[in-house]
């Protein structure tokens, strides 16, 4: 069982005039939880940034699991908050969040898909995935893939279309039988590195990038048109 603590420690991406891009390192759980162990973005931000600290969750307008890296919104102002959190929570709000992933190979070169993603039950730890359902449990993901292996596995440029639905990347692809590195609990081989091989590395809001250093992990990132 990995360990939640790790001696990484958050580093702020961008900063803007009411909000700004934190790096979340893999093994912080983004908000405090009843059960959690282990270090939170909260708590950080609480500690080194009064504006968030003085708000609910410190500002945070969106979560991350906790073994998933990299880009996170924080407001600073109330004003900022209640609208970076709509525009999470609404498709077309232009905010764009792109990930990298390491991926059964295979997968064809890009694509995309449309799936419905429910929990099996309270507090379960997986999703079941579906092709047709309630709108509100839908989740879109287009991918390209950026490099072939090494080692069974290619690394995958993955854009989250609208909301995003609890570990959509991770069951969505597993669905197609392309399971990420590390993510056992989605049929994914085991990896000598902790946690699942996700990383948040670009965020878009209002027209205003920030990305997040890929972890050693992911190897040499291959120019994109993003870049």
């Amino acid at each position: 069982m990995h360990s939640a603590e790790t001696t990484t420690q958050p580093t702020v991406l961008r900063m803007f005039d009411d909000f700004m891009v934190v790096n979340k390192p893999a093994g912080w759980h983004t908000v405090r939880h009843e059960g959690s162990e282990g270090n939170t973005l909260e708590a950080w931000l609480c500690e080194h940034e009064p504006r968030a600290a003085a708000l609910e969750e410190a500002g945070l307008c969106h979560r991350l699991d906790q073994w998933t890296s990299g880009c996170v919104a924080v407001a600073l102002t109330l004003d900022a908050h209640t609208r970076l959190r709509q525009a999470f929570s609404q498709t077309g709000s232009g905010v764009r969040k792109v990930y990298l992933a390491l991926v059964v190979a295979g997968l064809d070169h890009h694509g995309r898909f449309r799936l419905n993603f429910d929990n099996r039950y309270k507090r379960s730890a997986k999703v079941s995935v579906r092709e047709s359902g309630d709108a509100w449990t839908a989740g879109r993901c287009a991918w390209r893939v950026l490099r072939r292996g090494p080692n069974d596995h290619d690394l995958v440029q993955v854009e989250l279309i609208g909301p995003g639905r609890r570990h959509q990347i991770r069951a969505g692809l597993a669905f197609f039988g392309h399971p990420l590195l590390g993510d056992t609990l989605y049929g994914g081989a085991a990896s000598q590195q902790p946690g699942v091989a996700l990383h948040a590395w670009q965020l878009t809001i209002e027209e205003a990038l920030a990305q997040a250093p890929a972890p050693p992990r992911f190897g040499e990132i291959p120019a994109t048109e993003s870049d």
